[in-house]
């Protein structure tokens, strides 16, 4: 009996094993080749040979034996991913770049760490985040350092502001910090007797938190930022400060973060508000010491204005404006003036000087589409071309130079800029030509009836902002005032009984036209008749001479220029005409800017 047990149980064995070769066999079967690509479009497959697509290679063995579908790493390098495990041709198809590694850390371009993203973060490669951060037009920001994808996440919301709680010599406390200043700067303390847990955009004084942190009705500045905010007890700052919203008024608002733009709000920047302490830099307003000005607390919205600045005006913090010591503009800078920018810091009027000598000037602009906001700066004084442009638009061309156009005077190009500031900067050597007889020219007999230098009629174009001219450096100074020299022919008439009448360019004898003339040597720098800045006149910068005599200037004249000086413009004389006298004389009037 036991014999036939033995046999029946043999055999069913038997049978089984049988039955597990003949199933062994027929998957073996089934799958015996490789294909590049089958018939239904997939790349590289163990499948039966009927199933291979006839265009593609095929072999008896395994795909991972293969030379064009062994497994490893595709890098695309446009968009900085990389997959491991794929096929040689299906990279290759896809224009990848295929290396045989069975890690991406075996390959540098793979390397992750994380990529920041504002407040999100990603745990890609370095060539993957420069993609991903041109997309959304960030900076890129890769961390190298962070191998973790866990830690990478945790580091995009480093920021995150709200309640760290932990136990301390036994007390639940509490800090309001950042979620990284709570997990790494308050968990490496001492007295840390518990794990630290962090409560985004929570209160301290959170009733839910259950710690020794409660309400006050104290208030603080915090550093770094513009607003008065609410203190706890212990000394964490809360919400922003609001007479209206104290423990006992709405409990709520000492629970959770309340944004800037959801807080009170009195207008005009909560300017020296008693209950308001939402300040706004912006609006000219920051947090400061009250001195009991306020219904609760020690502070308030400190006003960042100036009042009563030394020109008179009120300005807004952060404005400019310019200051200047003298006349401005219209060449009729005095002697030693000089251009100040002036700044609104937080309610300190702030003097910034521009560079001496008037080497720069100060400009000034309001942007009525930020409220008449008043902005003011210092730039170079452009004035060294202006006499040598002789069309309006040139001259007036604000993006080049600062000039201005005055008719009624021309320059005849005699002295021209290049040879002006050679002559500038050479001295003479002993027996040379003097300046003025290189700009005009000699005095021959022969040109004695052609005027030369600054003439009458027409227009011309002079600095701005006269420049202040080093007097000290002599021949610097005489070269530039020279340019203001003018040579003029008079005609005369003369009846039978000696009687002499002017009869052409009669106006340079009068005292005008030296007015005219001193306008533009004054305008050349500090040069003329004129005052300094502390309304001290003198003439000694003009000569006026008449047939190579000099010419008294009168007191009426020296009151003539002042005005002119002051701001006064000359009217043109027209030239007279006398028909009745029959001789011509001539003779020579001559005005030097020194």
């Amino acid at each position: 009996m036991k014999k036939e047990m033995k046999k029946i149980l043999f055999g069913v064995l038997f049978l089984f094993v049988l039955t597990s070769m003949n199933f062994v066999f027929a998957q073996t079967s089934d799958f015996n080749v490789c294909c590049e690509k089958t018939k239904s479009g997939a790349w590289c497959q163990n499948t039966q040979a009927d199933q291979c697509d006839d265009d593609f290679r095929v072999t008896p063995t395994s795909c991972d034996a293969t030379s064009f579908c062994e497994p490893g790493i595709c890098i695309d390098s446009e968009e900085g991913i990389c997959a491991k495990n794929t096929p040689q041709r299906v990279c290759e198809l896809t224009t990848g770049t295929w290396v045989d590694a069975e890690s991406e850390d075996e390959i540098p371009q793979c390397t992750l760490g994380c990529c920041i993203l504002g407040d999100q973060a990603s745990f890609v490669t370095l060539t993957r985040c420069k993609r991903i951060s041109r997309v959304y037009g960030l900076e890129t920001n890769f961390r190298s350092d962070i191998t973790d994808e866990t830690q990478c996440i945790l580091t995009a919301h480093a920021s995150d502001k709200g309640a760290c709680v932990f136990d301390s010599d036994g007390e639940k406390t509490c800090r309001f910090s950042t979620r990284q200043e709570c997990l790494e700067t308050i968990s490496d303390g001492g007295n840390v007797t518990s794990e630290v847990e962090f409560f985004k955009d929570f209160l301290c004084s959170a009733d839910e938190l259950a710690t020794n942190c409660g309400p006050t009705r104290e208030t603080i500045c915090v550093e770094g930022l513009d607003e008065v905010y609410f203190k706890d007890s212990c000394g964490n700052p809360a919400n922003i400060y609001d007479a209206n919203r104290i423990y006992d008024k709405d409990p709520k608002y000492w629970r959770n973060i309340v944004h800037k733009a959801n807080s009170c709000e009195d207008g005009n920047g909560n300017i020296n508000s008693r209950g308001c302490g939402n300040c706004k830099y912006l609006g000219g307003s920051i947090c400061g010491e009250s001195r009991g000005k306020t219904t609760y607390g020690s502070n308030y919205c400190r006003d960042l204005n100036c009042y009563d600045t030394e020109n008179g005006r009120d300005y807004k913090n952060g404005e400019s404006w310019c200051i200047t010591i003298g006349e401005s503009g219209q060449g009729l800078d005095p002697v030693g003036s000089r251009h100040f920018r002036h700044v609104c810091v937080q309610g300190e009027e702030i003097v910034e000087p521009c560079e001496d000598f008037r080497n720069e000037v100060c400009i000034e602009q309001v942007h009525p589409a930020s409220n008449d906001f008043n902005e003011a700066a210092c730039r170079v004084n452009r004035w060294d071309d202006c006499i040598d442009q002789f069309v309006e638009e040139d001259c007036l061309n604000a993006d080049q130079r600062d000039c201005f156009w005055l008719n009624g005077l021309h320059y005849d190009g005699s002295g021209g800029e290049e040879q002006a500031r050679t002559l500038a900067d050479v001295e003479p050597e002993e027996g040379e030509e003097s300046f003025f007889d290189k700009v005009f020219g000699s005095s021959d007999e022969d040109d004695v009836d052609k005027g030369k230098g600054i003439l009458r009629g027409g227009s011309i174009c002079i600095p701005n902002n006269s420049p202040g001219l080093e007097f000290w450096q002599e021949s610097n100074a005489k070269d530039v005032c020279s340019l203001g020299n003018s040579i003029q022919t008079v005609y005369y008439k003369e009846d039978l009984f000696g009687n002499r009448e002017c009869d052409k360019n009669c106006e340079v004898t009068e005292t005008g036209w030296v007015n005219k003339i001193n306008n533009v040597c004054v305008s050349l720098g500090d040069c003329g008749a004129y005052v300094n800045i502390n309304n001290v006149y003198t003439d000694d910068g003009v000569v006026w001479k008449q047939n190579g005599k000099r010419k008294s200037i009168q007191t009426g004249l020296l009151l003539s220029v002042q005005e002119s000086a002051s701001g006064g413009a000359s009217e043109v004389v027209e030239e007279g005409s006398f028909e009745e006298f029959e001789e011509v004389n001539q003779e020579g009037s001559e005005v030097f800017s020194q």
